[in-house]
């Protein structure tokens, strides 16, 4: 038997029609339901969190969630290489910014 565990239980999950510890027969039918339920539980869900499936210890699959950044407000996402580090290239990987010469 595989189980699939739901790592963390957030509201919109107690809430929605999926349920947690479910097992199967094979490997390949837990690995299934666990990459899809992670895919829509992201993309149904509210969008506080994103979740991830990922191989567990023996015969298991977890469910893991992390905060989606882009979800609190008044943050994004950005990578900063050009701060404060004395670069002189005249590029950004932050979000609609070019820096200027």
């Amino acid at each position: 038997m595989y189980t699939v565990h739901i790592d963390k239980e957030c509201s919109c999950f107690k809430k929605s029609e999926y349920e947690n510890n479910k097992t199967f027969e094979n490997q390949k039918d837990a690995y299934n339901y666990a990459t899809l339920v992670a895919e829509f539980m992201t993309e149904e869900f509210c969008g506080q969190h994103i979740f991830t499936a990922h191989r567990g210890e023996e015969s298991s699959f977890i469910v893991a969630s992390k905060i989606n950044v882009d979800f609190v407000t008044g943050t994004t996402a950005h990578i900063t290489c050009d701060t404060g580090c004395g670069s002189t290239d005249n590029w950004s990987l932050e979000k609609g910014t070019t820096k200027k010469s």
